[in-house]
């Protein structure tokens, strides 16, 4: 009896303790709601979820209140759970921006019904509705308005771009909150204004304006310069130079007087430019933009150098390409031309590079610091070790990715891409301006107006005011949209999803250099790119000891052949065939070679992949396999030994009782 009565206080003892446990569970969960609305853990390594500082100095120093709309069709994304959760996420952080900015920004969040006076102020405000299965329409987008009626808006919260939700955000709100717009001037000879084919593909249709200059355009005032130019317009906050034409001598004096009184400047030139070497127009057009570019007797005084008609050629960081069809053994390879520089090949410590993931440049210079130089040069982009000077020439108008590396050998140095270049300079021509071509007369030579005073024209510096602050990149290829951005038509609307940091790095460097990095850190957040640099290096290894063995292979098939045809064509002078049994049996030897070697060249082929198949399928049963069986046994034991001290303890309690 005993024995019964003491198995039910146990029986009631344990659902008392499940019935008191499941209240505890919920009272926590009501209580951190309550106390703890909003808070957050961000346990990833980037922290992808943390609101940056840069967003919370854009909220801080709002001049006037924002107000921002968002308009959700939230009980129509109930049937795509995809959309409903991202839908939620960017309620939340659109709420968690309104808690830190307070009084200077109102949020409003309208489900535009259909046929009801919400939709109607959702399509007069431009937001994309999306049909539904069902006939309706969804809406799922962001408008923005300030005290002047200024409108941003963001017409359709696509997932593609979720991870640069919060640099949407805040760019809206930067762009409603700021002050003046800075001004950028570009001088280039790529028709960035109107993209691929110039102004007559976009006359037909066919031309779109270049990504990275159009979203310049949304955060300042871009104005496009002549590259004959004389002077540099005092208003102009950063100059742009991007592969431009061949500068005459008055253009370049007009950049080195400008950055002498304290411009700032970001210079991209190109000792192979990829765009204007491959026209993108109708056939037969030629190519829009300069095939090179070097601003020589600027870089002297600034204490750098180009290297002349060369390119930084990289296996390590080199770009993984489709090869053309037909006869071709692989369909990719490694273009050592074109280059993908990740982190490790970014500077960590300078504002422009130091949250970017990747860059992607295409036949990129390098650049030198010489000697007695009174800047110093910081670099921001270099290549790896495993890199070396190429010419120009070896890449060829069809580029040709197994034959370039065949040439390759790496020198184990590292090459500066692209640097940031400080300290006081002087003038590139310190005897003041440089001569007038013959043809050009002053304007107050002519005797137009002999009343008139002429302008008085600021006198010429001979060194810099203050220590310059320019950028110089070694690539302006760096700008070519197929380069770094995947882009696709959505609902009408083009959408761009970045592949690389290529314009990121450009803006940052324009928001550096005008004097704000508020979006830096937001925009560097833009794409997350975690390679398997170990598989890949085991790749890079196989396919270098393949092409290595391939031609010396090819070396010894291709002699056997000859030998071959030589014997076969041993002729008298009446015309007969004749073959000694000596040739005839150094024929069939050479022929058993032939066949040989094509055994080898297969089993090198086949053997390729050998060591990364190998480490993916180590890789695949870790994480498939061993990882859950893990996972199973911890539980299985945790679970044993909860027990064990369970049945320790009620025996220890029957001990005592009896």
């Amino acid at each position: 009896m005993m024995k019964n009565t003491l198995t039910f206080d146990r029986k009631l003892s344990g659902g008392a303790a499940l019935v008191l446990a499941v209240i505890l569970f919920v009272a926590v969960n009501v209580l951190a709601g309550a106390l703890f609305h909003g808070s957050r853990i961000d346990l990833t390594e980037d922290g992808l979820y943390t609101l940056s500082q840069g967003t919370r100095n854009v909220l801080a120093g709002l001049d006037e209140p924002v107000t921002l709309r968002l308009f959700f069709s939230d009980k129509l994304a109930t049937a795509y759970p995809g959309i409903k959760s991202y839908g939620k996420r960017v309620r939340d952080l659109l709420e968690e921006y309104r808690d830190i900015a307070g009084d200077r920004l109102r949020l409003e969040i309208i489900e535009p019904e259909p046929f009801t006076e919400a939709e109607d102020e959702a399509v007069k405000y431009g937001i994309q509705g999306a049909p539904t299965g069902t006939g309706e329409t969804l809406y799922f987008g962001l408008v923005g308005t300030n005290s002047v009626d200024d409108q941003q808006a963001i017409p359709f919260f696509a997932r593609e771009r979720e991870n640069f939700l919060e640099y949407d955000l805040t760019k809206l709100i930067y762009s409603l909150g700021a002050p003046a717009k800075h001004v950028v001037g570009i001088i280039t000879s790529l028709p960035l204004q109107f993209g691929p084919g110039g102004m007559q593909a976009m006359m037909r249709g066919a031309g779109q304006p270049n990504i990275i200059y159009q979203q310049l355009g949304q955060q300042a005032t871009v104005r496009m310069l002549d590259p004959g130019l004389e002077k540099v317009d005092n208003d102009i906050d950063v100059l742009l130079v991007v592969n431009p034409p061949k500068l005459a001598p008055a253009a370049l004096y007009a950049i080195d007087q400008f950055v002498l009184g304290g411009g700032r400047a970001i210079i991209f030139v190109d000792p192979l430019s990829e765009a204007a070497s491959q026209p993108p127009g109708r056939p037969g057009m030629p190519p829009t933009g300069a095939r090179s570019s070097n601003l020589e007797p600027l870089f002297k005084s600034w204490g750098i150098a180009l290297g002349d008609d060369r390119i930084v050629a990289d296996l390590q960081y080199a770009q993984r390409v489709s090869l053309p069809g037909g006869g071709s053994r692989r369909q990719f390879a490694d273009y050592i031309a074109w280059l993908s520089v990740p982190k490790a090949g970014l500077s960590p410590d300078d504002l422009v590079t130091g949250d970017l993931s990747v860059l992607n440049l295409g036949t990129a210079g390098y650049i030198d610091s010489l000697e007695g130089a009174t800047t110093k040069m910081e670099p921001l982009i270099t290549s790896s070790a495993n890199a070396a000077p190429m010419a120009t020439g070896d890449v060829g108008a069809m580029p040709d990715p197994e034959g370039l590396l065949r040439k390759f050998t790496a020198t184990g140095e590292r090459y500066v891409i692209a640097a940031r270049i400080t300290g006081p300079v002087k003038s590139a021509w310190p005897d003041g301006p440089p001569p007038k071509d013959s043809g050009a007369t002053e304007a107050d030579d002519t005797g137009a107006d002999a009343t008139e005073a002429p302008a008085k024209k600021p006198a010429p510096l001979s060194e810099s005011k203050s220590p310059i602050n320019v950028i110089v990149v070694a690539d302006s290829d760096m700008w070519d949209d197929r380069f770094w951005a995947r882009v696709q038509n959505f609902l009408g609307q083009k959408l761009v999803t970045p592949i690389a940091d290529n314009a990121s790095f450009v803006i940052n460097g324009v928001d550096n250099l005008a004097g704000s990095d508020d979006l830096i850190s937001l925009r560097s957040r833009g794409v997350s790119s975690r390679p398997f640099t170990v598989i890949e290096d085991i790749r890079r290894d196989a396919e270098a000891r393949y092409l290595a063995e391939e031609k010396g292979l090819q070396d010894s098939l291709k002699a056997a052949e000859q030998r071959i045809a030589a014997l076969q064509g041993a002729r008298p002078d009446e015309g007969e065939l004749i073959l000694s049994p000596e040739q005839e049996k150094e024929i069939a030897a050479f022929r058993d070679q032939m066949l040989a070697t094509r055994r080898q060249l297969r089993d090198v082929q086949h053997n390729l992949r050998k060591d990364i198949d190998a480490l993916e399928g180590t890789v695949r049963l870790i994480n498939i396999g061993l990882v859950p069986l893990l996972v199973v046994l911890v539980g299985l034991g945790l679970t044993w030994r909860r027990r064990r001290r369970m049945m320790a303890a009620r025996e220890a309690a029957g001990d005592h009782r009896s």
